[in-house]
């Protein structure tokens, strides 16, 4: 049964060392998920799953100990989802796990075993429903990591440019996510998604399927959007 989740944003600029001068500019993005994360600490949970869009070729399944790196990025910086285990995964992680797992070991998480899973953005909103029922049902109480960035089209600087249409489609997510609504996250159009750039979809609708029937209740830590993507943390416990 889901017990707890915290949503994240991915943003490999989330990571100081990518964002080197820009890093400031995060700083109370960076505070809100150390926040978040502690919630799911607090909930005790028996299993904690990392769940975040993925590229062609990395969907799937990430084992604890999977590693994951910001070299790409022009960055001398590996991170690993939890502890090692007894076989090295050959897999890296996908940008936004890697994300997830700096973001756990800067908060030194060792509260519940990890496992990653990563998705495609196409994943339709039945079949994240029901990947999120089954990953409630991994463990007597789970709790879900949910990294996914909101509209990329919030300015004319934008990596999407500007869209009328992503500051309502944001503000929508936010009230859903402070509100712990899982019916407005499994209603998110995948289409307009699309268009907008959003890479959280798929992750939210998974979320709102674990949630089903759980009466969680939702706080929204922080919203905004400095380089025209919205970034938002929240958490459901």
């Amino acid at each position: 049964m889901l017990v707890a989740s915290a949503v994240c944003p991915c943003p490999p600029l989330l990571v100081p060392e990518v964002a080197a001068g820009a890093a400031p500019e995060l700083d109370a993005a960076r505070a809100a998920c150390t926040d978040a994360l502690g919630v799911l600490a607090a909930a005790r949970p028996d299993l904690l799953v990392v769940v975040g869009t993925a590229g062609q070729g990395e969907h799937g399944p990430y084992p604890q100990g999977t590693r994951g790196t910001f070299r790409g990025f022009g960055v001398d910086l590996d991170v690993r989802l939890g502890p090692a285990g007894p076989s090295v995964p050959e897999r890296e992680l996908p940008t936004s796990l890697a994300v997830a797992a700096w973001l756990l070991e800067r908060t030194g998480w060792a509260d519940a075993p990890i496992e990653g899973l990563g998705v495609p953005d196409t994943l339709e909103p039945e079949q994240c429903a029901a990947t999120g029922r089954e990953l409630a049902g991994r463990a007597g109480r789970v709790a879900l990591l949910v990294m996914g960035d909101g509209s990329a089209c919030r300015t004319l600087k934008a990596p999407g440019y500007l869209d009328e249409r992503a500051a309502p489609f944001d503000a929508e997510i936010a009230r859903a996510l402070a509100a712990a609504d899982a019916a407005a996250l499994r209603a998110l159009d995948p289409g307009l998604a699309r268009e907008l750039k959003a890479a959280g979809r798929a992750p939210w609708q998974i979320l709102a399927g674990a949630a089903e029937h759980t009466g969680l209740t939702g706080s929204l830590l922080y919203e905004d959007a400095p380089y025209g993507v919205g970034y938002l943390v929240a958490t459901w416990s």
